[in-house]
């Protein structure tokens, strides 16, 4: 058996407190169980949820692990019974690594909100290393038109994004909100311009050079968190991790507006906001607050299908797989442009 680099991750810390979360080492290679797929990976996008799992708020159930759920790389070898993509197919990997497929809400189509839910790179070893494993039936054939590393960010920022939007019931010509601009936001707008033609987008943002790139993408106002935008919104969906910009976000919505929350979980550090909630100005007039759980293999491929056909692509910086660390720090720094993606295995890369 060969051996493969891989970043693990072998405690929960802040970055504050351990700012190289993560240690570059050589891991037996996996082998892949029946229904399985061996995936030589391309490139991995570096998630927020990363953070959310690395510094505690969402831990995996086990140590150590390999974090990353935006993969992409080509089947290298199939399990007895794994019926899919062939050896040398490009497929991608998302957030969703399996579900139980029987249970009430997966034979309604919900995957997402399985009770065995299993997330990739957290619950099992993901997409920082140069060698993952998936069940066949998880693994998402990627579109030609799609270089690797431009799709990365499509399999979760993008997917996810696509989820929220969905969420929001917007019709086309009603204004929708964006709180926040990282790699799901940016995203949702280049979507929105495609799928609600007349529809305004209005982007908050504490960063400026956040602000101005959504200017730059077509946004027809931006400000920061707190301010208020010219005209009530119909719809907002919050990419933050943080619970001020939910509080703002309530008074900016017109009647019967619906606010969705798209973070995984919310930082401790400003639940104090919700102390200052007040049900006339936040809730009244029938607004609306709805979270988004997870994404389902029908979300993926949908998204993937209409970024190919509209040319929908994603702003991202690479970072090789040894500087990780690197990459996730910038993250929690905030202020990014885009997405960041792990150039992982020149070998797997798309021809």
């Amino acid at each position: 058996m060969g051996t493969m680099r891989a970043m693990v991750l072998r405690e929960c810390r802040s970055l504050a407190e351990r700012p190289e979360p993560l240690a570059l080492e050589e891991l037996p290679d996996p082998v892949p169980a029946p229904g399985e797929l061996l995936v030589r990976v391309a490139a991995c996008g570096v998630c927020h949820t990363e953070l959310d799992e690395i510094e505690g708020r969402t831990p995996p159930p086990r140590l150590p692990v390999v974090p990353g759920h935006q993969v992409v790389g080509r089947v290298e070898a199939a399990g007895a019974g794994a019926y899919g993509p062939a050896p040398g197919a490009r497929v991608g990997i998302a957030w969703i690594h399996s579900a139980c497929g029987d249970c009430p809400a997966c034979r309604a189509g919900c995957e997402n909100l399985c009770p065995a839910f299993v997330a990739t790179g957290r619950d099992v070893d993901g997409g920082y290393a140069e060698l993952v494993t998936v069940p066949a039936a998880f693994a998402h054939p990627l579109p030609d038109a799609i270089p690797d590393e431009a799709a990365a960010p499509l399999l979760c920022a993008g997917a996810i994004g696509y989820r929220s939007l969905r969420l929001t019931g917007l019709r086309d010509g009603q204004r929708l909100g964006l709180t926040g601009f990282g790699a799901s936001g940016h995203l949702v707008l280049k979507l929105a311009r495609h799928r609600l033609r007349r529809s305004e987008v209005y982007v908050f943002a504490r960063n400026p050079d956040e602000r101005a790139f959504a200017a730059e993408l077509g946004a027809a106002w931006t400000g920061d968190t707190l301010d208020e935008p010219p005209h009530p919104l119909d719809a907002i969906v919050d990419t933050t991790p943080a619970w001020r910009p939910v509080v703002a976000a309530l008074r900016c919505l017109a009647p019967g507006g619906r606010l969705v929350v798209n973070a995984i979980r919310k930082t401790d550090a400003d639940r104090a906001e919700l102390l200052g909630l007040d049900y006339a100005e936040h809730l009244w007039m029938e607004k609306e607050v709805k979270s988004v759980a997870n994404v389902t293999r029908t979300d993926v491929r949908a998204f993937l299908r209409l970024a190919a056909e509209h040319g929908i692509a994603s702003e991202f910086q690479t970072f090789p797989l040894e500087q990780a660390n690197e990459a996730l720090r910038e993250l929690h720094r905030g202020g990014v442009r885009g997405a960041k993606v792990l150039r992982v295995d020149a070998s797997a890369a798309q021809a």
